[in-house]
C-alpha cells in the first residue's frame, strides 16, 4: 500500500508539472499571438498589411509552426505566428528574396505576385523564361524578380535554357543579345561566356542598370549570390559603388562586351533571326534575345506645367555635390525617402507625397524619415501634389485644394516607372495581369 501511494504521488506530481507546463505554454502562445495581432493592427493602420508586389502566402494546413520562415527573413516582421500558424504582418515590406520559401520544412509557403483585388502586369513567360515569342527570353525585374540575388539567378538559369536551344548553323551576328546590364544581364552574359556563346550586352544607360541610379551612399541589401566565372559573392550590406566595382571587375576579367548608351528601340524577326535596332541607329542580329531591362522602363512623369525645365530630374546620382539649394522631392517610396535624407544634410528639403502616410518603406528608412521630420531636417507635406514648377518656385496643392508656393532650385521626382508595354507588344510579347499568382512554388 505504501508503494502504491508513493507511485500515486510521483505520477500526480509529474502530471501536475505537465499540466503547469501546458498551461504556461498556452498562455505564452496566446501572449505571442496577441503581440502579432497588435502588429497586424498597426500594419493595417500604416498601410503596410497589403502586399505591393512579390509576397509570401502561407498554406495554414501545411504549416507546423516551426518559425523557420520568421527566423530566415532578414527584413523582420513580415511574418509572425498567430494562433499556432504562420501569418502575414507587413506584406508590403516583402522584397521577394525567398528566404522564407526555402526555409519552410513543410513547403507551406508560396511566393506570389499581385492579389485578388490588385493585379500586377507582367510579360508572359514559361518555366524556361521564354516568352510567347519563340527565341525571346525574359529574366530579372521585368519578370517579377527584383532582388539582386534572384535576378542574378534568373539571368543564369535563362541562359542555361537558351544554351539547350541554340542552333549552331544560324546566320546571325550573335548567338545571344542581352538587353540590359543590370544584375540579371551581367549574370546572363557570364553564363553565356562560360558556355562559349558569342554574346553582347546592350544597355540604355550605364553598367549596373537600376542599381546605377541608386543614390551613391545607398546600402544595397543582398543575399549571397553565385556569379558564373567568379564564384560565391557574400554581400549582405554594401554600397552601390562597391557593388558596381565588383561587376566592372568581373566584366573586365572575362572580356564581356557591354555597349552603354544603346537603348533598344525595336526588335523584329525575319527568317528566324532577330533584328535589333537602337535609338542611335545601330543594328544587330541575334539568334536569341534575353530581355533584362527591369520593370520601370521610362520614369513616370507627373505631366504638370514646368516639368520640362532643366532643374527637374528623375534620379539622384551625386548628392554630395549639391549644396545650399531649396529642393523639392516628390514621392513616398524608398528611393524618394533616401534621396531626401541624403540631400537634407546640405540643403533645405521639402518632400511632397500624395498620401497621408508612408505605406511601403523599409523599416530603417521609416525610422530615419520620422526622426528627420521630428528634427525639422525634412519638411514633409503629406496629401499634396505638385501643380506648377517654375524657375524660382514650385506650387503644390493639398487634397483640400489649397495652393502652397515654395521657393525652389531643384526638383527630384520619384513616381516610379512605366512598364515598357509598347516596346514589348511591338516585339509581339504578350502581357498579362497577375492576380495573386505564384512566382515561386514547390
Amino acid at each position: 500500500m505504501e508503494v502504491f501511494w508513493e507511485n500515486t504521488i510521483i505520477y500526480s506530481t509529474v502530471i501536475l508539472l505537465i499540466l503547469i507546463s501546458v498551461i504556461f505554454y498556452i498562455k505564452r502562445e496566446k501572449k505571442k499571438s496577441k503581440i502579432v495581432e497588435e502588429k497586424i493592427r498597426i500594419a493595417k493602420e500604416d498601410g503596410l498589411y497589403e502586399p505591393v508586389s512579390l509576397h509570401p502566402v502561407v498554406n495554414e494546413h501545411s504549416c507546423i509552426k516551426t518559425g523557420a520562415c520568421i527566423a530566415a527573413c532578414p527584413e523582420k516582421d513580415i511574418l509572425g505566428i498567430r494562433n499556432g500558424k504562420a501569418t502575414i504582418i507587413n506584406a508590403s515590406k516583402c522584397i521577394g528574396h525567398g528566404a522564407c520559401f526555402h526555409a519552410c520544412p513543410t513547403q507551406a509557403i508560396t511566393l506570389c505576385i499581385g492579389t485578388e483585388k490588385r493585379g500586377v502586369e507582367l510579360p508572359h513567360v514559361n518555366k524556361n523564361f521564354e516568352t510567347n515569342v519563340s527565341g525571346i527570353f525574359i529574366a530579372g525585374e521585368l519578370g517579377g524578380m527584383g532582388l539582386i540575388r534572384n535576378a542574378v539567378e534568373q539571368g543564369k538559369q535563362a541562359v542555361e535554357n537558351i544554351i539547350k536551344t541554340i542552333d549552331k548553323s544560324h546566320k546571325a551576328d550573335y548567338d545571344l543579345i542581352i538587353v540590359g546590364a543590370g544584375p540579371a544581364g551581367i549574370a546572363a552574359s557570364l553564363t553565356a561566356k562560360k558556355a562559349g556563346l558569342k554574346a553582347i550586352i546592350l544597355e540604355q544607360d550605364t553598367l549596373g542598370g537600376t542599381v546605377f541610379t541608386f543614390p551613391r551612399s545607398k546600402i544595397v541589401m543582398t543575399s549571397p549570390m553565385d556569379l558564373p566565372l567568379y564564384g560565391k559573392v557574400k554581400l549582405y550590406e554594401t554600397s552601390k559603388t562597391e557593388l558596381l566595382d565588383l561587376w566592372k571587375t568581373v566584366i573586365n576579367q572575362n572580356y564581356i562586351i557591354v555597349k552603354e548608351n544603346s537603348k533598344v528601340e525595336e526588335i523584329t524577326q525575319e527568317d528566324n533571326i532577330f533584328n535589333i535596332k537602337t535609338l542611335n541607329n545601330e543594328t544587330y542580329t541575334a539568334h536569341k534575345v534575353l530581355l533584362a531591362i527591369g520593370r520601370r522602363g521610362t520614369p513616370r512623369k507627373l505631366n504638370i506645367q514646368g516639368e520640362d525645365l532643366e532643374k527637374v530630374a528623375y534620379r539622384l546620382l551625386e548628392p554630395e555635390l549639391i549644396t545650399d539649394k531649396h529642393i523639392l522631392v516628390v514621392g513616398g517610396g524608398d528611393s524618394a525617402i533616401e534621396s531626401a535624407l541624403l540631400l537634407a544634410d546640405n540643403n533645405k528639403v521639402t518632400l511632397s507625397y500624395r498620401s497621408e502616410t508612408f505605406n511601403r518603406l523599409k523599416q530603417a528608412n521609416n525610422l530615419k524619415i520620422k526622426e528627420a521630420i521630428e528634427n525639422g531636417k525634412v519638411d514633409v507635406r503629406f496629401n499634396t501634389n505638385p501643380q506648377i514648377i517654375s524657375k524660382e518656385s514650385v506650387i503644390i496643392m493639398t487634397n483640400s485644394d489649397e495652393k502652397i508656393e515654395i521657393k525652389n532650385d531643384l526638383v527630384y521626382i520619384f513616381a516610379g516607372g512605366e512598364l515598357p508595354t509598347q516596346f514589348l507588344q511591338k516585339a509581339g510579347i504578350q502581357i498579362t495581369k497577375k492576380f495573386g499568382e505564384a512566382i515561386l512554388k514547390h
